[in-house]
Order: structure tokens, then sequence, then C-alpha cells
């Protein structure tokens, strides 16, 4: 490439004049989209009344921010909720069985916490009265079984109950843990004792105090015993978490949590502040840190005994299961695995208790019963995946999974890959018997039962991985009824009465609305949102289709057509790795989808492709990066780019390469060790070097930098640097405390360190991570175009020319 082309790179031009012409401009698409395209309505919901459907809303962009609408739920117009009526608003209806213990028995009443204090609603009179007003917070409140005058809840790290009845104490106090250490009795030494032995033998005074003190310890200790107060325990300096009581009341279940040893944060600084000064700000650790740790404890309020559980009880809890490059196995008795648990998950009665464990490394979790008098632990189900655990309904974080219930209190249901896609599966909670209920290559999103316990409703893509439809199956599974019956992405609520839906549904060139639906039935929409001059352009209908890896897996991809083909192609790579951009309904992406209709109004085309890694396409495709991010999922781009030129007879040195994020990290893969495929990029918030980014999203995928060097190394740009050869824009927010600044800093310096030219990096000096200004959106979006023009397009080309 001529110097003259590598110094046009750097240079900054809004709408070339060589440019095939567009109705739309950089400075419009970039825009606050309230005002140019619309305010979208989001998160409908109804409450246990079910008369009104409610969601946020700024039609006309007329509020300072969202405001809460309602609209009958026969349908109608949609009026703003009053300050007045949202103070009084009932509860929001999250399903009859998503916190069952909230409901009495018969679904009478339901308990809500709401700004720190609790709430009693009336489903039968629609009322709702405040239970308290205090400036503690109180929260997790339920009903005790077959009580509704007793509610159980809360507060500074402690369990209470307020009984409503007016029997009894207004309100107990159940729990008693205390943060630091008992103070240890005083003992006398040897020496100490026998004088103090002698004074006793010689003295009658002193017998008799001592006497008299052991009375009155004695009466105290009658008294508090009188008072049945709750045993005390003392939880040093850790935090106590997922504190809960179970139905009988009494066990108390809680986690300990010891935060990691050690300062491992970074610093940042934000450097454009209204002070003037420079204000550092303590961000997240970087991967392989030290971890917290986090332990189960139950309490047996009836024995006044406090034990920890050992996890370690089950199978495969010792022990890596798993090989890490071509070291053999580990296999040592007296290794044991991070492990942690969520829950217990108890049955309405009582009668059992469900664990959820998971482990440091993600790549095992297991499901088990615990015997709270014992401690101990029955293996129901374990997963395993040598990669890690994940998929819709399963938590990658290790955080908890959805468990709900049935009806006759002994089974309960849970998510699982155990066939590649995460499908609904039972267990009976006594002989530990599985069910698969739903089954094939589609993936099941919130199941929740109905109030009968008869049915499952749930969001599935059965009909296509690019749309989302609600369901209805029976308890125990079979055939499943599609409730939804619009293309696209249905975000749905489902009425209390399971006869009706509130849905935010969109689709791939239309933004999100509200509409109300009732089963059967054409769907009403409620809301419009979009403005006139945001709908005077055509917007594509982007056509999604598949082309052929070099493995011989067909990769999705959305496209977008030219009309008149300028022979240049941008690919465009989507952040987070698991996410889905490749679908009908609208995307996260919409600047860069206005971005890529204006690209093809100027002769490009563009393909947006879901690469290995991307969720969406079940367990095996999302884990072919295991070890080596940046091998399977950019050879995706790779072969993107060798369909361009097969199907659109587009030169690779003519398909520019661009993304955000994982999007940015792919980017520089792709020019650093595949240059021959594309001809620039740009590279977005990129991560440059794994051993810096986080440990949660990091380790599931590349282990940790002390037990797998090798999938760091093979992993991170910042080690191919020297392959540079095509232009290439960097840009990065300055206060972006996910990938931080650091990691853009020290690929800056190795590349002026390897000689290299032709690259530019552009600071945003005020944005984080996703950048929030129209100014630097309008920035980074005139960069990127003026290097697509001048790396792959006509400019290109005329560069050529003259320099011949």
């Amino acid at each position: 490439m001529s110097v003259r082309l590598l110094l046009a790179t750097l240079l900054l031009t809004a709408a070339p004049l060589w440019a095939q012409d567009s109705p739309l401009t950089i400075d419009q698409i970039t825009q606050d989209p309230d005002a140019w395209i619309g305010s979208f309505p989001s998160a409908p919901f109804w409450t246990d009344a079910g008369d009104v459907a409610y969601f946020f809303w700024n039609p006309g962009n007329q509020f300072p921010s969202d405001s809460l609408f309602m609209v009958p739920a026969g349908g109608g117009e949609a009026v703003q909720v009053t300050p007045e009526q949202r103070r009084a608003l009932p509860p929001r209806f999250d399903g009859w069985h998503t916190d069952r213990h909230a409901y009495s028995d018969d679904f009478g009443l339901r308990v809500f916490a709401r700004d720190g204090d609790l709430f009693l609603y009336d489903l039968g009179t629609d009322r709702v009265r405040r239970l308290t007003h205090t400036p503690d917070r109180e929260g997790n409140p339920r009903f005790a079984p077959g009580n509704a005058d007793r509610v159980v809840f809360t507060r500074d790290n402690n369990v209470f109950a307020l009984n409503l009845n007016g029997t009894g104490p207004l309100m107990e106090r159940l729990t008693d843990l205390r943060s630091g250490s008992e103070r240890p009795e005083d003992k006398p030494d040897a020496q100490e004792a026998w004088l103090e032995k002698q004074q006793l033998e010689l003295f009658e005074l002193f017998r008799d105090r001592k006497a008299e003190d052991e009375a009155r310890e004695a009466a105290q200790e009658r008294e508090e015993n009188a008072r049945d107060l709750p045993p005390t325990f003392y939880t040093g300096r850790q935090r106590v978490q997922q504190l809960q009581l179970d139905p009988t009341e009494r066990f108390v279940s809680f986690n300990l949590f010891q935060p990691a040893p050690g300062d491992n944060g970074t610093l940042m600084g934000d450097y454009v502040t209204a002070s003037g000064y420079v204000e550092e700000f303590e961000a997240r650790p970087k991967v392989g840190a030290p971890r917290p740790t986090r332990t189960l404890y139950i309490q047996d309020l009836v024995r006044d005994t406090t034990m920890q559980i050992d996890l370690h009880q089950l199978p495969g809890s010792y022990n890596p299961l798993f090989m890490v490059g071509d070291c053999a196995e580990v296999d040592s008795s007296k290794t044991k695995r991070g492990l942690y648990a969520f829950g217990p998950y108890w049955s309405p009665d009582g009668r059992y208790a469900i664990l959820d464990v998971r482990v440091d490394d993600n790549k095992d979790r297991w499901i088990a019963r615990l015997d709270p008098e014992t401690g101990d632990l029955t293996y129901i189900d374990r997963q395993h995946d040598p990669a890690w655990i994940a998929g819709p309904g399963l938590s990658w974080w290790g955080g908890a999974s959805g468990f709900s219930w049935l009806a006759d209190g002994r089974r309960f249901h849970f998510q699982s890959e155990a066939t590649g896609y995460s499908h609904l599966y039972v267990a009976d909670a006594e002989t530990g018997a599985l069910t698969q209920l739903t089954d094939g290559d589609f993936e099941i999103f919130s199941p929740q039962l109905s109030k009968d316990g008869q049915h499952w409703y749930f969001t599935s893509s059965e009909v296509s991985p690019y749309v989302r439809h609600h369901y209805r199956m029976p308890v125990d599974g079979g055939a499943r009824t599609m409730l939804t019956t619009m293309e696209g992405n249905n975000q749905t609520a489902l009425h209390p009465g399971e006869d009706r839906m509130a849905i935010q549904h969109s689709y791939s060139n239309r933004p999100p609305e509200v509409f109300l639906q009732s089963a059967g039935e054409e769907a009403e929409r409620i809301t419009a949102s979009l403005t006139d001059e945001w709908q005077a352009y055509d917007w594509r209908d982007p056509e999604i289709i598949t082309f052929p890896a070099s493995d011989g897996v067909q990769v999705p991809a959305r496209i977008y057509r030219p009309e008149t083909p300028n022979g240049a192609a941008v690919l465009f790579v989507h952040g987070a790795g698991y996410l889905q951009n490749v679908h009908k309904w609208w995307s996260s992406y919409f600047r860069e989808y206005m971005f890529h209709n204006l690209l093809a109004d100027q002769g490009y085309l563009v393909l947006d492709v879901d690469f290995r890694a991307s969720a969406g396409y079940g367990r095996d495709w999302r884990t072919a990066i295991y070890r080596h991010m940046g091998g399977r999922d950019l050879q995706d781009y790779v072969d993107a780019s060798r369909y361009a030129g097969t199907e659109f007879d587009i030169d690779p040195e003519r398909v520019f390469i661009y993304g955000g994020s994982y999007g940015g990290f792919i980017t520089l893969m792709a020019l650093f060790t595949e240059p021959e495929h594309f001809g620039g990029g740009a590279a977005l918030r990129s991560v440059t070097d794994w051993a810096h980014y986080n440990h949660g999203y990091t380790s599931n995928i590349l282990n940790t930098p002390l037990e797998d060097s090798l999938a760091f190394a093979r992993s991170s740009p910042i080690n191919f640097a020297e392959g540079l050869e095509d232009p290439l824009l960097m840009t990065h927010g300055l206060v972006d405390d996910n990938v931080q600044p650091q990691d853009i800093f020290r690929l800056s310096q190795r590349l002026i360190e390897l000689g290299k030219t032709g690259w530019e990096l552009a600071i945003a000096p005020v944005e984080p991570h996703g950048y929030v200004e129209p100014a630097s959106w309008a920035d980074k979006l005139k960069r990127i175009h003026a290097l697509i023009e001048t790396s792959v397009g006509p400019r290109r080309l005329e560069m050529e020319a003259g320099d011949q």
C-alpha cells in the first residue's frame, strides 16, 4: 500500500464527494435517538389485579425521562399514571409461582417490599396496607405456611416476624447474627487461680460474694431461656448473604462472604470533570486475582446449633476433571475445588431443601437435596461441561438459576444444556428421578407455572433461531401451543388470568411497541412511538442468510445488499461474544443498523455475522472458542470474506471489518493474524490482552493466566501486533471501566515500538464502555466511514489510480 494511501487513512472527513448519495447522514443517525427515532416503550407488566397493563414510555420525548403509563386490560388509549396512583400501585405480577411464599395459601393476599418497607396487598379488595415505615430496610417478606397473619422478613442481616392477628408479640426477632467475634472469657493463669482459691478458703466474705454472683447469673440465664431468644452467632468480618428462614421456622440458612485478600482493584482516572480536577476511582480486578469465598451455614433454632455445610460431599468436588493444555489430568485427593451454593430452595411445606452448587471454574453444577438436621447432601443431578456451564436459565457468571416447585410440593424444575440446548427438566426431590420436558434444537427462556400448576408458560426459539414466541405446555410435557403470532421478538408479560398478554414486540426494522393480545386473537397495538422524520426513510429488512465455514458449518448472517454495488464489503462484529445479533427484531446495535443502511446506500455490501461464540445456537456454538478466542470465531470472518469474494466478486483487500468490545478484539486479531483477507478495520473499545480483562467472563473461556498461559498467549492481539499491514483505527472511551484504557495504551506502545504506521488512536475523554454522547458517536462513525472510504472504498481506487 502506498505512503499516500496510508496517510489518507488518518484523515477525518464527514461525507466525501466520491461516495454515492444516501438520504442519511452520520450526524442524523447519531443524534439523540429519542428525538430522532422516537422514545420506545419498555417493560410492560401487570399487577395482580390485572385490570390494567403498565409500561414505561416518553411519547414525543415530552418528559425528562420515561414515565409510567397504563392501558385498560381490554385495550384502548394509554394514559400517564399520576404520582398518587404510582405511590398506591399494587406489586408487579411476576407469575403465581415465581415467589410462591409471597402469596397466602389461597392466593388472596400478597406481601411485598417497596423502598425498604413492607406492604400487604389484598387481591380481593385491591387494597394496599403499609406494614412498616422505618429508616431500616426490610426485605424478602413471605407468609408462614398456612398462616396469612404471620409475615417473615429480613432486616439488618437478621430474620424477623410480624404477627398481624393481634395476639402475641407484634414483632419477633428470629435470629441473632452479629458481626465481630464473641468476647473471650477472661481466665486466670495458674498463679492467679491458686491465689484466688486461697482467698476463698480463708475469707467467708469472698465465698458469700461468689455465691451471690453465681445465683444472679443463674437467674439471668433462666430469664433469658424463658424469653426464648434466638441463639447468637458471630460472623466475624464476613458479610451475610442469602439469609432465609425455612417454612417451618426451625432452620436458618445463610452464606458468609469473605472478600478476596489484598487490594486487587485497578485505578483509573476521570480527566474531564465538572470539578476541573482529575478524579481517581477504583475499577475491577484482573482475571486470575484472588477470589472471594462463600460458605453455607445452617442454624437449627430448636437445637441451638450452627453448622457449616460441607459441599465437598458431592461427586467430582475434588480434583479438576478437565485437562489444561497437554498436562496430565490432576489426581490429588487433597485438592478441593472452590465450591459455593445458592439456596436452599425450600418446598412450600419445608419438607425438602434443594441446593444449586457451583464451582469457581464454572465447569460443574450440582443439584442436591440438603438434610438440614445433619448437613448431609443427596446428589440429584450434575451438569459438567469441559468448557463452562451457561445457556438460557443458567447464569454463566455462576449466579443462581431459576427453580420453582410444582403443585405436588415434591417436584421442582430447572434448566440444563445436557442435550446441547437449554431445556426444561423436572426432578423428584425424594427419588432424584429426572424428566426432560422439552427437546430439540432450540432453547427455552423464562419458564413459569400456571396458577393451578397444570401448565407451563415460556418463551422459545422453536420456530426459528431468529424469532421468539410465547408458548403454553402441560406441566408434564407434551404438545406446545404458540400463543403469540407476530414475527420478531415477543417479550411477553402474562396476565394474572393467563388469558391475555402485554407484549413488547419489535421487528428487524421496527423498534419496540407495546401490544395487547388475547389468546387466539390478533394483537392490538397500544403505542405509536416513531417520528415522521425517521419513518420517511425506507429502512431495510435485512435478509438472513447462511454461508459455509471452512469446517463445513453454515454460519448465519444478516446481509444488507446495495442497489448499486461499489465492489467493497463491510463486515460487522457484534460485542459481548455471547450475544445474538442475527435475528428478526430490533437490535441493541441500532446505531450500527442505521449506519449499515447508509453504507448500503453508498454501494457497500454489509454482512453482520453471528460467529461461533454467539448466543442463540446452543452449547457447541457457544463453547467453540474455549481456550482460543480469535480461533474459530475469527475463522468465521475469514470465511465471510471468502463468501464475499465467491458470491459477490469482492477482492479481500476491499473487505473492511469493524466492531466494538469483543468485536474490536476480533477486528484486531483479523488484521494482525489474517491480513490477507481484509483491507482495513476499526477496533472500538477493544480487549487487546485477555490477561487484563475481568475474571467472571475471561476465566470461563480461557481459565486463568497461571493455569493456562497458552490460551491467553494465543488469544491476545497484543502478541500478534507485528502482523499489522492494513489501515487500522482504534477508538476508546477514557472512563471505560469495563475494557479499561490501559488495554489500548499498552497496544499503542507495542505498535510504536514495532515501528508500525497507518494506525490511529482516537480517545473519547468522557465516554464509558458504551458511548453515550451524540457528539462522540458522530466522531466515531465519521472516522470509521472515512477509513472505509480510503482503505477499501471508492477513494482507495481513486488514490491507487493517481499513484500509477
